[in-house]
């Protein structure tokens, strides 16, 4: 019998073990604006779809290209690149629509290209560099992983309507 408990309490502390590795991981999908990497949490994106027709609005800014129907709900379409100040660019093969929620405000952002899902653990995820310390800022910090730095936007900041 008591080998039996000690077997319980060894599997419970292993599973406290694993849950405690998770609440130090940020899970995030990345994408590509130009040649720069760029992410937002993973539980912020509704979903990832192909570009399909949507329809231009007048007198919006020149980031939003318009919107679209997404069974039912009318979404506005932004294009991250021209949001970012570069230059637009033709869809190709590789580009996306990601659809990001933030409670009830949604919308979809045209990406060049879509990375993979990332998890960084938060030691690794540093503030936004010091010449961005305004509370506006639509970076939220960035992740260091081997090779490369990304930069992690806020959702909330991407998703505020200024049209």
């Amino acid at each position: 019998m008591a080998d039996k408990l000690k077997d319980i309490i060894n599997k419970q502390q292993q599973k406290d073990n694993i849950v405690e590795q998770l609440d130090n991981v940020v899970q995030l999908v990345g994408f590509m604006i130009g040649d720069e990497e760029y992410a937002v949490p993973i539980l912020s994106i509704q979903e990832i779809i192909k570009p399909f027709p949507w329809t231009r609005v007048p007198q919006v800014p020149k980031y939003v290209m318009g919107v679209f129907n997404l069974r039912g709900a009318v979404i506005p379409l932004i294009d991250l690149r021209t949001k970012f100040g570069l230059q637009p660019k033709k869809h190709g093969e590789d580009t996306r629509f990601i659809v990001m929620r933030n409670g009830d405000d949604v919308a979809g952002f045209v990406i060049d290209r879509l990375t993979m899902a990332i998890r960084i653990k938060k030691e690794n995820i540093g503030p936004a560099p010091d010449t961005i310390n305004d509370e506006d800022t639509i970076i939220d910090g960035v992740g260091k992983q081997e090779d490369k730095i990304i930069t992690l936007l806020k959702v909330n900041k991407l998703l505020e309507r200024d049209f």
